[in-house]
């Protein structure tokens, strides 16, 4: 073949580089940047004897070499039935600084010698989930940190992972297109072989049991306190914030939000599901930012699927002994049976985790443990709290304050009616 000198290769097109590294065979060309293309060309030839290398050899001639190497792979390529491109579900892809390069998901399928060299260690850290389904071992959560290393999406459908769990495996570092080290594969999740937490009891299989342990909120908001002493809220509960147009249901929403943020232990997450926009304003400046926002112009199929997305994640956590809460406002907009699936997702599992969903609506579904019941006329007059004792309750109430605190609920009920 004829020999082409750098100075040549320097000066070319990179398409008229990946036509040439194309007949010579030389793998993954099309990975490379253009000064690595060009050392592989050259090096690749000097594996070969250079049958017409000329004597005294000019830049023109040399470029006149490649062009003529380019047209003959044209002409075959031409001749070569072209194959259609494969679709994908999206073209769409993260900020670049939560991203490795522009690889995607490629890391899973490296090429196994390189990866074999590369695995030389082993890290722990806590997952945090990106929205592109991707996510990252941070070292030292929750600020990320330059240690910090890459799960593909793959891996995280393959493991159902979620944001909170505790992983452990092996590393390989980063190629020449990626910014970060990438996670191989997982060894173990919250402390246990990932084998046996991918097989584990499915979550409706897991026994469950009344809500015992009781959200303590530690606010002096007269909403809240009044919510706490007359319908407190355990880890497992169903509640749902009732009350007609105005009465309030958003704002107390927002308000426990608030008071559960600041409860260690809990992975809160926020759906909005059919709100007014200025209400989606307010909750995204608030302290737990919302998971998915979809307001009132969206579909009831897209409300529906945020709402089971979340339900489901926050399935995962409980399922492995951890403790979520899934706050959504409304349930108006939902289709009645996504409503009642997601409530009765709600439980405490015996000798586990728990799984708890505060919802707003205009009146109970059915099947909740706990409703707290707002008075639209006590809130236009700005009278709080603005509770309303006959249209809120609470079942097994001495689960959670004991018998002398279920007589007071009761008593205070009574008097009211």
């Amino acid at each position: 073949m004829t020999v082409l000198h750098r100075d040549a290769l320097e000066a070319s097109p990179l398409a008229d580089l990946h036509a040439i590294a194309s007949e010579l065979g030389i793998d993954g060309y099309r990975r490379l940047r253009k000064a690595d293309l060009v050392d592989r060309i050259l090096e690749h030839q000097g594996d070969e004897p250079a049958t017409a290398a000329p004597e005294v050899a000019d830049e023109d001639e040399d470029l006149g070499v490649a062009e003529e190497i380019v047209d003959e792979v044209a002409e075959e390529a031409d001749a070569r039935p072209r194959r259609r491109r494969g679709t994908r579900g999206g073209r769409g892809r993260a900020p670049r600084e939560e991203s490795n390069g522009d690889r995607g998901e490629r890391g899973d399928r490296g090429d196994e010698a390189d990866d074999t060299a590369r695995r030389d260690e082993v890290v722990e850290g806590v997952v945090e989930l990106l929205g592109n389904g991707s996510g990252f071992v941070r070292l030292s959560p929750p600020d990320p940190s330059d240690g910090d290393v890459y799960i593909s999406a793959a891996q995280v459908r393959r493991c159902e992972l979620v944001s909170g769990d505790r992983v452990s495996g092996p590393v390989r570092r980063p190629r020449r297109s990626e910014r970060y080290p990438s996670l191989v594969r997982v060894d173990t999740i919250n402390g246990a072989p990932a084998e046996e937490v991918a097989e584990g009891t499915p979550y409706d299989e897991l026994p469950c049991t009344f809500p015992t342990a009781r959200l303590e909120l530690g606010s002096d908001d007269p909403t809240l306190k009044v919510i706490e002493w007359l319908t407190p809220i355990g880890r497992g509960s169903r509640v749902v914030i009732t009350g007609g147009a105005l009465a309030g249901k958003t704002e107390t929403l927002r308000r426990l939000a608030g008071a559960l943020s600041g409860v260690e232990g809990l992975e809160l997450s926020l759906v909005l599901t059919g709100v007014r926009p200025e209400e989606a304003a307010d909750w995204k400046a608030g302290s737990v930012a919302p998971a998915a926002s979809l307001t009132l112009a969206a579909g009831a199929d897209a409300q529906g699927q945020a709402l089971e997305r979340a339900i489901e994640t926050a399935q995962r956590i409980a399922a492995r002994g951890g403790h979520a809460v899934v706050l959504v406002d409304t349930l108006d907009g939902v289709a009645p049976a996504v409503a009642r699936r997601a409530l009765a997702a709600a439980r405490a599992i015996v000798d586990g985790g728990s799984l708890t969903v505060i919802a707003t609506a205009s009146s109970a579904l059915g099947g909740e443990t706990t409703v707290i019941g707002l008075d639209a006329t006590r809130t236009a007059a700005r009278n709080f709290p603005a509770l309303d004792l006959r249209a809120s309750g609470i079942l097994r109430p001495e689960l959670l304050v004991g018998d002398a605190g279920a007589d007071a609920i009761a008593a205070a009920r009574a008097e009211a009616d």
